[in-house]
């Protein structure tokens, strides 16, 4: 399809069905949320169109809805696809990329397998890596979260630097969190599973059970119902079912009076590409106790002074010397706490996860009255 008009053509972003349902909560889907909020605030012009359900396993439904979407698009409009989508289908997006402007926008590489986690065969990581091989070689531009999967992707697949731009995820002001005097009220924000290190939080919890603490877990326990089970029952064998709560997913002013109530947000992931959730509770004033992994690093950040918290091997000893350092040592809290409040003030909004979006040549430059590092644009 050609274009009948002169206007300037709006970013098209391609997004997983249900990306903005309130049980599907993930960094990627929050991720694309904001930015086409934030775009659109800026004064771009923004059409979002869900496709399919079972992204990154498309069923031929999936891959012929795309299809369809993608022929519908007039020739030469940028149409930014989340990369859940696009990594996993080669036979759809390199034949729309000879004649739309497309960006893949990789939240999570899909040919880079966490460690310690099976990934399928080898044979499935190797078709992933091929797919997402053609796709992004054959793409107008690339965006991604983090420095570390810009890394990633350049190691990968030997793509063109000058085309893989880094976005950052942005994050909202709020309120700071009081604290409390003992630092015992843990919070960790993830889904209940394997791949966010449930299992290794809870062996490090039950090594610190001599110590005063409460753990809030905030997130799906949809994902794994194995998984959350066998959680569960592990917690109960040890006698501290009563000292973890199984919230579920909580988002808006729910989300928000978790943050509030916590002393202290834990991830112990092993993978983050970037991890939301870390900046989300930085954004409060809480210090983090985070796995060292992927882009979780560049999410916390430093002060002058030091990291905002403590970042450990995903390890169990590691994990539970960790947590007993922070129960047990008040002065340590103090200056964590004082180092999330001063990363709270440097922390990247929206407007800067925009500004570097548009870095990315197929879709142009700042327009005018978006702020930029040097002023005005």
């Amino acid at each position: 399809m050609s274009r009948s008009s002169d206007r300037a053509p709006a970013v098209q972003i391609v997004v997983p069905a249900g990306f903005d349902e309130p049980d599907r909560v993930s960094g990627g889907n929050v991720y694309d949320q904001r930015l086409a909020a934030a775009l659109s605030d800026t004064g771009v012009g923004v059409d979002v169109h869900p496709v399919g359900s079972r992204w990154p396993r498309p069923t031929r439904d999936d891959l012929a809805g795309l299809d369809r979407l993608l022929r519908s698009l007039p020739d030469g409009d940028p149409v930014v696809i989340d990369g859940l989508i696009a990594s996993c289908s080669p036979e759809v997006v390199v034949p729309a990329a000879n004649r739309l402007q497309i960006v893949a926008l990789i939240h999570l590489p899909l040919g880079v397998p966490p460690a310690g986690i099976p990934s399928g065969s080898r044979a499935e990581l190797a078709d992933h890596q091929r797919d997402e091989a053609a796709v992004l070689n054959s793409v107008a531009g690339v965006i991604t979260t983090s420095r570390w999967t810009r890394g990633q992707l350049l190691d990968q697949y030997r793509l063109d630097p000058d085309r893989v731009v880094v976005a950052p995820p942005g994050v909202n002001p709020a309120a700071i969190a009081p604290g409390s005097p003992g630092g015992g009220q843990l919070l960790c924000v993830a889904p209940v599973t394997r791949l966010k290190g449930l299992d290794l939080l809870c062996e490090a919890l039950i090594d610190c059970r001599d110590l005063s603490w409460q753990l809030q877990c905030v997130g799906s326990l949809h994902h794994d119902p194995q998984f959350v089970q066998e959680f569960r029952d592990r917690l109960s064998t040890q006698g501290l079912a009563d000292r973890v709560t199984l919230a579920g997913v909580c988002s808006g002013q729910e989300l928000d009076l978790a943050y509030r109530h916590a002393d202290l947000l834990v991830l112990p992931s092993r993978l983050e590409t970037w991890g939301m959730v870390a900046t989300e509770a930085l954004a409060h004033g809480l210090p983090v106790l985070v796995s060292e992994v992927g882009g979780l690093p560049e999410a916390v950040g430093r002060t002058e002074q030091g990291p905002p918290g403590l970042l450990v091997p995903v390890d169990r000893s590691a994990w539970a010397t960790a947590l007993r350092t922070w129960l047990t040592q008040p002065p340590l809290r103090t200056e964590l706490r004082r180092r999330a409040l001063v990363r709270r003030e440097t922390l990247g909004t929206w407007d800067d996860t925009v500004r570097q979006v548009l870095t990315c040549p197929v879709l142009g430059h700042p327009p005018s009255g978006l702020q930029t590092a040097e002023g005005t644009a």
